[in-house]
């Protein structure tokens, strides 16, 4: 099999998605891998390290003809202009709420296997997680605050709440299923009337929602926001999937922050790219496993057909819209990943 890893062309966006150890790996078990040129040059690694490694280092043209395409972020406009038909691509795709970037992958006949969707026999999302924990403590390190409230308690939310209570923060946590986060911190039940109560109460609301394949729920309205303390600050980790403040947009590492309603408004889809080396380790060691496998089995659908991770993370195949909700929002048909379309792609 040949592995690419293209360079990320989302702004702000310098992890890699596979370091050289990682690439050592895969090059030996027989496998090539082909890396774009200066792919890990946010993380300081030169193309020597990955030629090292027994990488060809290549330009993008090259990097997208490959069987299987592992990269960070979503799939953007530069590289729908390299991408060829019916290319496999396995990484964040965030598509809740992007109908447009849907139909460009269908349009193309691409597969899409999405980081935040595989989900291991535990219920828990091993591609999605560290990321969370990064994007969790490095959204509470940027606004000190006395009294903080998260909404949700995923990685992303114990993280945050675990970090501000090391601050000396007032830390205050609500889900849709109350839990402990950790000795003397439980979540409380997300009720309306408390996350009203709570937010108004806060100098800094952390929103941690995630709901798999589906856009977040807005859980701070308009007229919410707008009696909230002036200066406080919504950090919302919820972003990719439309964040959880009807007053959020996305920003970017060059512009993080906006002020409405006289609240400040942090909503980077991108956090853990501030950390550029933490956030590549960490995806570079959660992801070879699979990309190992793949790799071993000779074909995607091969691995996909045996693997029920692998298999929760598919969201189109070959074109076809495989989650219902993704469908609808993109006014596309949905189709069912059958072990027949999989054995016939094998």
């Amino acid at each position: 099999m040949i592995v690419g890893v293209p360079r990320e062309t989302k702004e702000g966006e310098r992890r890699v998605a596979l370091l050289p150890p990682a690439v050592k790996e895969i090059t030996a078990a027989g496998h090539d891998v082909r890396i774009e040129t200066r792919a890990g040059a946010g993380v300081g690694i030169a193309d020597d390290a990955y030629r090292d490694a027994r990488a060809d280092v290549v330009v993008a043209r090259d990097v997208w003809d490959s069987d299987l395409i592992v990269k960070v972020k979503e799939v953007q406009d530069a590289d729908l202009a390299v991408m060829p038909r019916g290319a496999t691509i396995f990484g964040f795709h965030h598509l809740p709420g992007e109908p447009a970037r849907t139909r460009a992958l269908a349009a193309k006949g691409a597969t899409a296997i999405a980081f935040e969707m595989v989900r291991d026999a535990r219920g828990e999302y091993p591609l999605l997680a560290p990321m969370s924990r990064i994007a969790g403590r490095m959204a509470v390190e940027r606004f000190p605050a006395a009294r903080v409230l998260v909404l949700g308690a995923g990685h992303a939310g114990r993280a945050a709440a675990l970090a501000a209570r090391r601050r000396g923060s007032e830390v205050v946590v609500l889900a849709r299923t109350p839990r402990a986060i950790a000795p003397g911190l439980d979540a409380e039940a997300a009720t309306p009337e408390a996350i009203e109560r709570h937010a108004l109460a806060a100098d800094l609301v952390i929103g941690a929602v995630f709901i798999a394949g589906a856009p977040t729920p807005k859980l701070l309205p308009r007229s919410l926001v707008r009696r909230m303390k002036r200066g406080a600050a919504i950090a919302d980790i919820s972003i990719d999937a439309g964040g959880v403040a009807e007053t959020s947009r996305p920003t970017t590492h060059a512009a993080p922050t906006y002020v409405e309603e006289g609240v400040v408004h942090y909503c980077v889809p991108n956090i853990p790219a501030a950390d550029p080396p933490a956030g590549s380790a960490a995806i570079s060691e959660a992801v070879l496993p699979y990309v190992l496998d793949m790799a071993a089995r000779d074909s995607v659908a091969a691995a996909v057909l045996q693997n029920p991770e692998l298999r929760a993370g598919v969201l189109l195949w070959e074109g076809r819209v495989n989650h219902q909700g993704i469908a609808a929002e993109a006014g596309l048909p949905y189709t069912p990943l059958t072990d027949a379309a999989l054995a016939e792609s094998a």
